[in-house]
């Protein structure tokens, strides 16, 4: 995932990125490396995103 998708805003679900983040938990038995841990960091602010846009569109 390159840092540019998340500048356009996510197009997938909170709940779909979340399953991503748990199956890299799944993957690597909870010990991330530092690639992994990248991939995990810029998940997670996928998921943020997500998650605001979630609440926005409630709002």
């Amino acid at each position: 995932m390159s840092p540019d998708s998340l500048t356009r805003g996510s197009v997938r679900s909170a709940a779909e990125v979340n399953e991503q983040i748990r199956a890299l938990w799944m993957r690597t038995g909870g010990t991330l490396s530092s690639q992994e841990r990248a991939e995990y960091e810029l998940l997670v602010v996928e998921w943020a995103a997500a998650i605001r846009a979630d609440v926005i569109k409630a709002a």
